[in-house]
């Protein structure tokens, strides 16, 4: 399928790795001009030059990097939100400081540039911003609950602005990933392993026993489902969050 993108321009936060960096390749790949925020200066240098992309080196938990970003890159065509982790753990181990540091760059940095472009994007009539989020916005999890708590926020976000910013041209919409084979994935995974098993090289186990297809997703499944969402194909889509997790919820409820 054309998705008809070439000449396009967007920005991806937290473009050099992972999903982000996935992403980025989908988008190349069709025809779309790429500017590249993440936090690692040189890998993201990296990145850039082996793909053609614009390399903007800022941290977006700090809030005056916001503006920055903005007016470094200007206007874009795509927005994709997807820099910043949250850290696992119970009310009782993630402490005030790491929570409001987590928050800060994934829940308001997300806020703050959608914030910001969504302006820019009403005033030229056209855009869409794209909220990489995670499945945990519908599965609570005590032991992740700064994340199910934030992604929740984010989903509400999503849904609130992409219902009135269609009136102006603009789309807003999320995905949220279950599970993704990411560094940070995997590395989650091996201390699994390592707690339930006492060896944490038989994490396959655990995909295979608690995964309804006993696997866990892509990142190109993920990038093909935001590059779609990103095409006038998806024109009719707003306010709307997407989960690309085989159907796992309806396993864990």
């Amino acid at each position: 399928m054309d998705l008809k993108l070439e000449g396009r321009t967007a920005l991806i936060t937290g473009g050099s790795r992972g999903i982000g960096l996935a992403i980025a390749r989908a988008l190349k790949a069709e025809g779309v001009r790429l500017k590249l925020v993440a936090r690692d200066a040189e890998r993201l240098n990296r990145v850039c030059g082996e793909m053609g992309a614009s390399a903007l080196a800022f941290d977006l938990s700090l809030a005056g990097n916001i503006n920055a970003v903005v007016e470094a890159a200007g206007d874009v065509d795509i927005l994709v939100n997807n820099a910043g982790g949250i850290p696992r753990g119970t009310l009782e181990e993630i402490d005030g400081a790491a929570w409001r540091k987590a928050w800060d760059l994934k829940v308001f940095g997300y806020i703050d540039l959608t914030r910001a472009y969504l302006a820019r994007m009403k005033k030229r009539g056209r855009g869409v911003i794209i909220n990489v989020i995670g499945a945990a916005a519908d599965l609570p999890d005590p032991g992740y609950v700064a994340g199910c708590m934030g992604n929740v926020a984010l989903n509400m976000l999503t849904r609130c602005v992409g219902a009135e910013s269609v009136r102006h041209g603009v789309r807003v919409v999320a995905v949220n990933p279950g599970p993704i084979m990411t560094d940070r994935f995997m590395q989650g995974m091996l201390g699994r392993a390592e707690k339930r098993f006492g060896d944490k090289e038989r994490w396959p186990e655990i995909l295979a026993s608690d995964l309804p297809i006993k696997r866990a997703g892509t990142v190109d499944e993920v990038a093909s489902t935001v590059a779609f969402l990103a095409s006038d194909h998806a024109s009719y889509i707003s306010g709307a969050a997407i989960r690309i997790d085989a159907g796992i919820l309806g396993h864990m409820r």
